[in-house]
């Protein structure tokens, strides 16, 4: 059984509460929920049996049982992403604020590796605005950027762009109307889920993570257009992160919190987040500034499939093709360039020459475990 440092125990005792606080210790020694967000603009049904909804998210269900998403070709078409139940509820708070927002508006997810909130933001303004806005997804760490880049890839939406910056590199001109800062911080909420974050946990992290965490938005700060909205979010539950923190934002930046909230294990399903909504001061007037993804140069890694015949794959064969085998198709199937599909959903192109079908799914993204 994990032992947790008494520090910490202290310290969430003294940001939450004793009684919330031992909700939180005895729900560490469960086992964590699995929860998958649909795209709705792919997938209109759950395809697991015994799903749950998550009441914050509309598209979002809790599952009985953890399957190997790896072998489902529904999940490397982007019908569906697999995320926490609670760090979820930052596009519930992203909803509720987003009412401000006009057509042609530009969102950034400052460190948004590797792409759940991204994903989450992105159905959302495509619901309410049908397409007519910009988001651009950051992530600083090279090392997660192609993991982000990916995940952006394979939900689909061309209205969002990639890019790989430090916070201070954007510059001091207002660009954005809305700016979402899920920040690194201590990780107290992947306890549950990875040993190593309990062994590495101490009060010196914290408070670095909290003083990190300010350097950043006040780096961020003069691209956010004044009467804007910050999304502050953490998956950690100490106050020198969160509550701390958001005051001193409203205080120091110049802000006006609107909400905050805090999910804990114990006493939702999810691994738990922070979230605080705060008003940038001044007057807000829609920005309409050069289009951000050319202002910041950032990649379009939607790569639309060519305009080609498709051709609908079984399951078996749907994976050989993801793992990157060669295939041979039926001798009804259309000769030259295809997109192989399953279950009507793209999931790649290939080149049919009759005797033989050539792969082309880019190697980047193929299946590496054993398919049988």
């Amino acid at each position: 059984m994990t032992s947790f440092p008494e520090a910490f125990q202290q310290l969430l005792a003294e940001s939450v509460g004793s009684a919330r606080a031992n909700l939180v210790l005895e729900a560490f020694r469960q086992e964590a929920s699995v929860s998958i967000r649909l795209n709705p603009f792919k997938l209109k049904e759950c395809p697991f049996p015994d799903a749950t909804p998550v009441p914050w998210s509309p598209h979002a269900y809790l599952l009985k049982d953890r399957p190997v998403f790896t072998l489902d070709p529904l999940f490397h078409a982007g019908c569906y992403y697999v995320q926490d139940s609670s760090a979820m509820y930052v596009g519930h708070v992203f909803r509720e604020v987003m009412g401000y927002l006009q057509p042609g508006a530009s969102v950034l997810d400052l460190c948004a590796a590797p792409g759940g909130k991204t994903t989450d933001l992105a159905a959302s303004l495509r619901e309410r605005l049908e397409g007519r806005f910009s988001l651009l997804a950051n992530e600083v760490m090279r090392s997660r950027y192609g993991i982000l880049r990916s995940n952006v890839q394979s939900w689909g939406d061309p209205s969002v762009g990639t890019v790989s910056r430090d916070p201070s590199a954007f510059g001091g001109s207002a660009a954005f109307d809305l700016i979402l800062a899920d920040v690194p911080c201590s990780g107290e909420g992947m306890f549950r889920k990875d040993a190593r974050a309990v062994e590495e946990w101490c009060p010196e992290t914290v408070q670095f993570c909290a003083a990190r965490s300010r350097r950043i938005l006040s780096d961020i700060w003069p691209t956010l257009a004044p009467g804007g909205i910050l999304l502050y979010s953490t998956c950690t539950f100490n106050h020198f992160e969160n509550h701390d923190t958001a005051a001193w934002i409203a205080s120091e930046l110049g802000a006006e919190l609107l909400q905050e909230k805090v999910l804990l294990p114990g006493e939702v399903p999810g691994e738990g987040q922070y979230v605080a909504a705060l008003r940038k001061s001044g007057d807000y007037a829609p920005l309409r500034k050069a289009d951000v993804f050319s202002l910041f140069r950032a990649e379009r890694p939607v790569e639309a499939l060519p305009e080609v015949p498709r051709w609908n794959l079984e399951r078996s064969e749907a994976l050989r093709y993801l793992h990157g085998d060669a295939l041979v198709l039926p001798g009804d199937a259309p000769i030259g360039p295809l997109v192989l599909c399953y279950q009507g959903q793209p999931l790649g192109p290939a080149k049919n020459l009759g005797r033989r079908c050539n792969n082309l799914y880019p190697k980047n993204k193929r299946i590496r475990m054993d398919i049988q």
